[in-house]
């Protein structure tokens, strides 16, 4: 896949495009998210969506950080219809966060007039910044330190705000910093009907996960059997969250 940075942003674009995707990945792996999630979204420009993965650095400003990131998106999305490499005048633009970035899209729908055919949030978590950065808890306990908006509040502006009606959460069966079960009973309070949810096997980091193309050579060796197993199984989990968001993008879509 051809990656360009364009304006601050990573983006693929593919020939025959059906949509855009804006992406936002998780707080720690968020500064190159066409490395860090490279492989799951190739897998969704090779289905023909736009991919424009901003990068971030955290900061105790969660807000400030939202609105840079959506100011970058919307520049690309200029610059790419002013060039012409985007002809098409409308394609439906997807929301798709991991981790942190569903917090930054959940801001974004809530705090500013964007619009939005839908949100993929995967492995949603909304911490304190105690329980997400260890080294506050080593910080003078007097000051006050937490995130803008604390949790509470962000919980607060979904619940009242958030304009984005439909939305795919997507949870792993082994992954305990997935907070998704209270976003779903805010959204689904807002957007009755609207929200489905889906448990699928894996943990938090299996968005990052990299496939390997192992080739076998001519004859095939103890060693060969062994890297097509490690592929079958440690990958199958990240081709199940492909699948999954590809269908859920584009329900009429062949397999």
């Amino acid at each position: 896949m051809d990656w360009k940075e364009i304006r601050g942003n990573w983006v693929i674009i593919p020939r025959h495009p059906i949509g855009i995707i804006h992406f936002l990945g998780g707080a720690f792996v968020a500064t190159a998210p066409h490395l860090t999630y490279r492989w799951l979204l190739e897998q969704l420009a090779a289905k023909g969506y736009v991919v424009i993965a901003t990068p971030f650095v955290n900061t105790l400003d969660h807000q400030a950080i939202a609105e840079s990131v959506l100011l970058n998106f919307e520049r690309t999305i200029e610059r790419l219809h002013y060039y012409g490499e985007l002809r098409k005048l409308y394609l439906p633009i997807y929301g798709i966060g991991h981790s942190m970035g569903c917090k930054l899209h959940l801001l974004i729908g809530s705090l500013f007039p964007v619009e939005r055919a839908g949100n993929i949030l995967i492995s949603f978590n909304n911490y304190t910044a105690k329980d997400a950065i260890p080294l506050v808890e080593q910080l003078n306990s007097t000051l006050a330190i937490e995130f803008t908006p604390t949790p509470l509040e962000t919980n607060q502006l979904v619940e009242e705000r958030y304009q984005i009606r439909r939305n795919f959460l997507i949870k792993f069966s082994n992954d305990n910093l997935d907070q998704s079960a209270i976003l779903t009973k805010i959204l689904q309070k807002r957007f009755p009907e609207m929200v489905t949810v889906q448990t699928l096997p894996g943990n938090h980091t299996t968005p990052l996960g990299q496939d390997i193309n192992w080739q076998a050579g001519n004859s095939f060796t103890p060693l060969d059997a062994l890297g097509q197993w490690f592929k079958q199984e440690v990958y199958r989990d990240i081709h199940q969250l492909k699948k999954v968001m590809l269908l859920w993008l584009n329900p009429l879509a062949s397999s």
